[in-house]
């Protein structure tokens, strides 16, 4: 078992929210491991339990250069004792981006592919091909979203307690999403906000996850700030903000995004006076201290 630190709520303070009469609170998952943080560690619990049940001694998962996903596998299976492959998209780049260079410390074999060939990632005669390679492993899928990882996000979703009318995320995969839709109660408003650029198509993955008798959800897919690891000034200044007012860290590619969306919902009186926003943190904030 992956080890787990209890995280706080904290209260985000604004004149914004003050003025709307919303109140709105993070629950500070970042802080709930080392490298493992966030929604990683409720992802990866029951497939890192399955992979132990079965027996495996590798863990073969799939991302980007940046991947938080591939970082924390990395972190996993140092801490637990397993091999680890990573399946890189794109051609390697030297010397290796802190990300790749900290999995590799953990050590990942990493393995770069074709963006062609990545995206035949989920074709019985690519993982065929990487059986013969790498010879027997448990895999992950990219993200780290299958139903082992809903039934972790699911059990996440039980600790949340009932002092809120809303819960908001941050979506790349919508794995974490649909499993705080499944494990939330039906009075509970779930939104997400999608860091990928044309990410409609989320939208049917997630209805198929959670079923078509939950409609108590919503994805927003204007939020993106250009595309996936995309930025900008709105959002450098949100995060520089956040860190100085309210002592909370945020990455560029998820939480800020999603929680820009939520000041934007509110300027735009989204919300009704009274509401109780929670925001979910979920990681991404990477340590430098590399015991």
């Amino acid at each position: 078992m992956l080890s787990y630190t209890p995280t706080p709520f904290q209260h985000v303070h604004d004149p914004l929210f003050e003025k709307a009469g919303v109140r709105v609170s993070v629950k500070r998952e970042d802080l709930n491991h080392p490298f493992v943080s966030g929604n990683k560690w409720w992802k990866l619990k029951y497939n890192l339990a399955e992979a132990k049940k079965l027996g495996k001694k590798t863990l073969l998962t799939f991302g980007g250069a940046f991947s938080n996903h591939v970082y924390a596998t990395a972190a996993a299976a140092h801490e637990l004792g397993f091999k680890s492959i990573g399946i890189i998209r794109g051609e390697e780049t030297l010397p290796l981006n802190p990300t790749l260079a900290f999995a590799r410390s953990r050590g990942m074999k990493l393995h770069n592919v074709t963006r062609a060939e990545y995206r035949t990632k989920n074709e019985p005669e690519f993982i065929k091909k990487l059986t013969e390679r790498f010879g027997d492993f448990y895999l992950i899928p990219e993200g780290g979203t299958n139903e082992l990882a809903l039934k972790g996000v699911e059990e996440f979703a039980t600790t949340l307690g009932d002092d809120f009318d809303y819960v908001c995320c941050a979506v790349g995969t919508g794995g974490t999403l649909a499993g705080l839709i499944r494990g939330l109660p039906a009075e509970k408003n779930i939104l997400g906000f999608a860091v990928l650029k044309g990410a409609g198509f989320l939208q049917g993955e997630i209805e198929t996850w959670v079923g078509p008798h939950r409609s108590n959800w919503q994805l927003y897919t204007d939020y993106h700030f250009g595309g996936y690891g995309k930025t900008s000034e709105q959002l450098e200044t949100l995060i520089k903000n956040q860190s100085a007012k309210n002592n909370l860290p945020l990455e560029r590619v998820y939480t800020a995004k999603a929680l820009a969306g939520i000041f934007d919902l509110v300027a735009t009186e989204r919300f009704e006076r009274g509401s109780r926003l929670l925001f979910i943190h979920t990681g991404g904030i990477r340590n430098t201290n590399k015991p």
